[in-house]
């Protein structure tokens, strides 16, 4: 947790600070452990000016398995006191994703459900591009994905 804060600290000291608002769209890429997938496709739809939904599309091809993942969180954006132009966020989902080893390999295959909660910190440039930095745990519901998962992701997604 203390790593957290720290990355948070880190985040909000190199910021400049400027206005922004939420953008209407969002599009680019989560990098983060996700399960053992690795990075998402990421985006972001405004509701309404302090709302958003975020969806995420992972997977993982390789030569004896595959896996795909798909994630869907609502969230409430604030602004952050003292600092105009970054918000911070807060958020709730879920989502559902598949498995399957191939090729003869001992395994097996199968579908998997998630909880998933989400909070961060975000920064639109003047330029149409947003970084972030989020915190998602997930609680998983089958063999794949059991247990609760951890992610601390960057995000770089191009605002439009």
């Amino acid at each position: 947790m203390k790593k957290i804060f720290l990355l948070f600290s880190i985040l909000i000291s190199v910021i400049v600070v400027q206005a922004q608002d939420i953008s209407d769209n969002a599009l680019g890429l989560r990098f983060g452990d996700n399960d053992g997938l690795g990075a998402e496709i990421s985006y972001q739809k405004s509701l309404s000016e302090s709302t958003r939904l975020e969806a995420g599309l992972a997977w993982r091809s390789r030569k004896h398995y595959n896996a795909l993942k798909i994630t869907a969180t609502h969230q409430w954006v604030f602004d952050l006191e003292g600092l105009e132009g970054v918000n911070w966020y807060v958020g709730a989902g879920g989502g559902l994703g598949s498995w399957s080893i191939k090729d003869g390999y001992a395994g097996d295959d199968g579908t998997f459900l998630f909880l998933a909660g989400d909070i961060g910190i975000e920064y639109k440039f003047d330029i149409p591009l947003q970084i972030a930095l989020d915190f998602r745990p997930e609680l998983g519901f089958a063999d794949y994905n059991n247990d609760l998962g951890l992610d601390i992701a960057l995000a770089v997604r191009y605002t439009f």
